[in-house]
């Protein structure tokens, strides 16, 4: 029997845990194997036996004054006879044998046992890998799981899932694989350990072995935001002003760069200079577009506006808006971007918008006209004065409700409102030279044209002293052509 307890020995040291939880698990194994085969309702216990090492199965009762139930009880004068030590209160243990287990009894046993060794083996490998959650690990490819793959990390499976690879990397079993710890779940049914190539910090562990100044902590990796396949900007900040941070993660010809790409599979990477100021910061995250300027908009919000020109603007937004999405996952503010052209024509609108749209009707009760008749206007869809003045005598008296009498009285207040400006030399709010005249007004020009019309033959002295001017050469010019 002394095999089961080297069995025991050799299973915890290939799965790395504790040999007494091996022995708790064929304790409780045998325990409902005994209890499958007894068919009884008595008590049973299970003991590692140290000097034959097998595990002895017992039947234990209680000793009491009155027994109730005789499969878990007995009484104290029956139980001195067994053992002479007995008190009422304690137990009596009656050994069975377990020779008489069977086939289905050793199958549920061993169902037991690798169910207990399967949660130990979980709760050893969470206690080692919960810790070490964002460290980079060596793996390699063991199985293919569909489209997830299977790692070995050599104490425990790990999965990487196809969420969490480079659309640029396909492997193959046997592949040596580098990865960073992005999560430990103790229920899982499959392996606990769930690994990641897509994740922001595998650049930042790849930059950190490649770098010896980020590993030395001179630089400062500040932040990093990543699409797996496509690019990353990586924030950088250096601690001694002697030291470029940019140049520092390039290194001489590219070469620290270039490696890490090469890891990634040609994946493009932006490193960045960090700043404190959100808008140097955000002026380089946009790179490699040349910003014009940036505007917080919402500093508590978090939200900016970025002005670039116009053919910097597909630049700054990249590809399906990816330069600007990563930009904004870097800074952690919501950014809006647009063209030089897009801002001006924002403004003109905002400009417009302020701009009065007229002075309204009822301006005009306080030049005369009463509050009935500007109420008549402005349910005729005559809202402003400026449209009032526009408008004709005839085409006033066709407002309903508005008889010829009354259109002398809206002459007389439209006029007296625009002369209060005209007296002060300025122009009515609203109004622009392009209006037509005031009611009951004419422009000179008119006048003229109204008097030709009365006098055809009429010609005013002015005009023809111009002609007789025009015919008249002075005494002494020269009278050269083309002089």
């Amino acid at each position: 029997m002394g095999t089961i307890y080297q069995s025991i020995e050799i299973l915890s040291k290939e799965k790395g845990i504790d040999p007494r939880i091996v022995v708790d698990a064929v304790k409780d194994a045998l325990l409902v194997a005994a209890r499958k085969h007894y068919r009884t309702n008595e008590e049973f216990a299970a003991e590692l036996n140290e000097r034959t090492g097998a595990i002895d199965l017992f039947a234990v009762k209680k000793v009491v004054e009155n027994v109730e139930f005789a499969s878990k009880e007995i009484t104290l004068e029956d139980a001195l006879r067994i053992d002479p030590n007995a008190v009422e209160g304690g137990e009596i243990r009656f050994a069975k044998s377990t020779d008489m287990l069977g086939r289905i009894s050793a199958q549920t046993a061993k169902q037991v046992i690798f169910q207990k060794v399967r949660e130990a083996e979980r709760d050893t490998v969470f206690q080692e890998y919960s810790g070490r959650v964002g460290e980079m690990v060596n793996c390699t490819v063991k199985r293919i799981d569909g489209p997830d793959l299977i790692l070995d990390l050599g104490k425990t499976e790990a999965r990487l899932s196809r969420k969490e690879q480079s659309r640029l990397e396909s492997f193959s079993v046997g592949d040596r694989v580098r990865c960073v710890i992005k999560m430990v779940d103790k229920s899982s049914k499959g392996p606990g350990v769930e690994v990641s190539r897509a994740a922001p910090e595998l650049v930042m562990r790849l930059f950190e072995q490649e770098v010896p100044e980020i590993y030395d902590s001179t630089v400062i990796i500040k932040g990093c935001a990543r699409e797996a396949g496509e690019r990353t900007k990586i924030a950088v900040q250096s601690r001694d002003r002697d030291v470029d941070s940019v140049g520092a993660c390039v290194g001489m010809k590219g070469m620290r760069v270039q490696s890490i790409i090469r890891e990634l599979r040609s994946e493009k990477i932006d490193i960045i200079e960090y700043s404190e100021d959100p808008v140097v910061f955000a002026t380089h995250a946009l790179s490699p577009a040349k910003i014009g300027r940036v505007s917080i908009l919402d500093a508590v919000g978090r939200h900016m506006e970025v002005i670039v020109d116009d053919s910097q603007l597909s630049l700054a937004i990249g590809k399906k808006g990816q330069n600007v999405r990563l930009a904004a996952k870097l800074l952690g503010w919501r950014i809006d971007i647009k063209s030089e052209e897009e801002k001006r024509q924002e403004v003109e609108s905002a400009m417009a918008a302020l701009v009065a749209p007229g002075a309204p009707v009822s301006v005009l009760i306080d030049h005369g006209m009463d509050e009935a008749l500007a109420a008549m206007l402005v349910a005729g869809g005559i809202g402003t004065v400026e449209k009032l003045g526009a408008m004709t005598p005839e085409q006033i008296e066709e407002i309903q409700g508005i008889e010829p009498q009354m259109v002398e009285t809206i002459q007389v207040a439209v006029n007296a409102y625009y002369s209060q400006y005209d007296s002060q030399g300025e122009t009515a709010p609203g109004a622009d030279a392009s209006q037509p005249p005031q009611i009951g007004e004419q422009e000179p020009e008119m006048a003229v044209e109204a008097e030709k019309a009365e006098n055809p033959g009429a010609e005013s002295a002015e005009s023809a002293n111009m002609k007789d001017s025009e015919h008249t050469v002075p005494e002494g010019a020269a009278s050269e052509p083309g002089v």
